[in-house]
């Protein structure tokens, strides 16, 4: 049975003091990373928006440094339950801070990126876009899945030809998932490893900036 996790918004990371009226990118880091991690991201980022990197709630076992969004070790470990919980408790965590953002959008690495496709899974109609890199989508079906094939939201995935972290069977359900569900942006990039290139940065800043553009104004 999975916990109730919950986000600790006094670890967040803010580019800036003025939110209101923003369209708002949440950053969620990966396995044994913290919320310092992607916010080094902020120059390859659009103008214009509040940007927040937010902790994951757990702490992977030592001597694993930094926080985890869910296990990865152990029964539990990567099932989808445990990404379920993480992403309600992102979810939560926006209800919190963000009711009156004009379009949220989520961007997360590896664990983070599975994090930020199931919280689009639960609420289709809370996100406006979503940035997965190195990540994949949790098997499974939930309630909304339906619902998300009909809204059809924009997702970006990035990811290298030669990460050996993600299993390839997770890609490959991911590679038949995501396009049946979204307007998919994606790309594999030849050489990486699990990480982030600087061509993949430049379509990430590309595709934020059509969903910042496509955005309705207030």
């Amino acid at each position: 049975m999975t916990e109730n996790l919950t986000i600790d918004d006094s670890a967040t990371l803010w580019n800036s003091g003025e939110r209101t009226g923003l369209p708002l990118l949440v950053l969620l880091h990966g396995y044994g990373a913290d919320e310092n991690d992607l916010i080094g991201l902020l120059p390859h980022l659009p103008t214009g928006i509040a940007v927040a990197s937010v902790a994951a709630p757990l702490t992977p076992p030592w001597p694993m440094p930094g926080r985890s969004w869910y296990p990865i070790e152990g029964l539990d470990g990567r099932s989808a339950d445990t990404v379920t919980a993480a992403a309600r408790a992102v979810l939560q965590w926006l209800d919190a801070v963000a009711p009156d953002a004009p379009s949220i959008a989520l961007l997360g690495f590896s664990q983070g990126a599975a994090v930020s496709l199931q919280a689009l899974r639960l609420a289709p109609e809370r996100l406006g876009a979503v940035v997965a890199l190195s990540g994949y989508v949790a098997t499974g079906d939930l309630p909304d899945d339906e619902a998300l094939r009909e809204l059809r939201p924009p997702v970006f995935w990035g990811r290298g030809t030669h990460d050996d972290v993600i299993p390839p069977e997770r890609i490959a359900y991911t590679a038949q998932w995501l396009p049946d569900h979204s307007e998919l942006s994606g790309r594999v990039y030849t050489g990486l490893t699990h990480s982030i290139s600087e061509d993949e940065l430049a379509d990430v800043h590309q595709f934020l900036t059509t969903w910042v553009d496509g955005i309705a104004p207030q």
